[in-house]
């Protein structure tokens, strides 16, 4: 049993196609379909079966590629071990982050590592909570949220770990008549008109609760994904919109409010492979963002908000 065998079922398993594999192997997708025929000879039994247009894992084949995470996991705690051993870590640690996250997190992360020999390569991406669990075959850590649990939707095997716990404020401009509240409660904040990100996305759970728990079916004029265009129509509107309060400006027409009554605090946490959580640059930089969500936490509010 080789365990270039074993990753390629396990890459196969994280990615669902041999198109996808090869791309992301720097392989053809006939190379890459040979091999998974020479890892079948050799196992005496079918790892992939067709599947519609493409292939999917056989049951023994899911074994097999489990088997891959665990052998790459023990390997990775190895070399964990040995970079302990060595001296500091070293390396790139390559980091995807929902963009609102990265703002609170990432500058302190940076400012620690510097002259560490880890060097952190961050990139943005705004996607539904239940697609971050995919970016983690192509990064070392994934920054995503949650509004529900701990845990994103859309995780399995992925280790998680919490980072911080972030509130989300009902921003409004202010001259809204609800601005000269210190808070807003759930019946006010149902008749209000919104702009809403697209289905999906952990702050339109915040307004699916508000919903439920008013009978209000709530009436949401826009979808937009960038909170940076959200807050420059809401300081100049009468609409109202759900923005996290770590990182929104307050001043300028634009000020947060407190939401009462539904749940609205975001989970924000670190999702990796297991053998890419063993990594010691990896572990030093989770440990890192940590210590980032911890002050952010501590702080509780920016200083820049009123």
């Amino acid at each position: 049993m080789e365990f270039r065998h074993l990753e390629l079922l396990r890459e196969f398993a994280d990615r669902g196609s041999v198109t996808a594999v090869a791309e992301a192997t720097y392989r053809t997708p006939s190379a890459v379909s040979q091999q998974l025929k020479t890892a079948q000879r050799e196992a005496g039994m079918a790892l992939v079966e067709p599947h519609g247009r493409g292939l999917r894992l056989t049951e023994a084949g899911r074994l097999l590629a489990a088997g891959g995470a665990d052998v790459a996991a023990a390997l990775a705690r190895v070399e964990a071990r040995w970079d302990a051993f060595r001296g500091e870590p070293a390396g790139v640690v390559r980091i995807a982050s929902l963009p609102s996250a990265a703002t609170f997190l990432m500058p302190p992360v940076l400012a620690a590592l510097a002259g560490s020999g880890i060097e952190v390569a961050v990139s943005d991406y705004d996607v539904a909570e239940a697609e971050y669990a995919d970016l983690t075959a192509d990064n070392d850590i994934v920054v995503a949220h949650s509004l529900t649990s701990a845990r994103p939707a859309g995780t399995r095997s992925e280790a998680v770990v919490p980072l911080a716990r972030e509130p989300l404020d009902v921003a409004m401009s202010s001259a809204h008549p609800l601005a000269a509240r210190g808070h807003v409660t759930a019946t006010e904040a149902a008749g209000c008109a919104w702009i809403g990100v697209p289905v999906g996305y952990p702050f339109d759970t915040v307004l699916q609760s508000l919903s439920a728990v008013t009978s209000v079916e709530l009436d949401v004029r826009q979808r937009i994904r960038d909170n940076r265009l959200i807050e420059a129509l809401v300081a100049e509107s009468s609409l109202v919109a759900i923005l996290p309060r770590f990182t929104t400006p307050s001043g300028g027409g634009l000020v947060l409010r407190e939401l009462r009554g539904v749940p609205s605090l975001r989970h924000v946490c670190a999702v990796m492979r297991p053998d890419r959580a063993e990594r010691l640059a990896v572990r030093r930089v989770v440990a890192a963002l940590r210590a980032a969500g911890a002050a952010a936490e501590e702080r509780g509010v920016p200083e820049r908000r009123c």
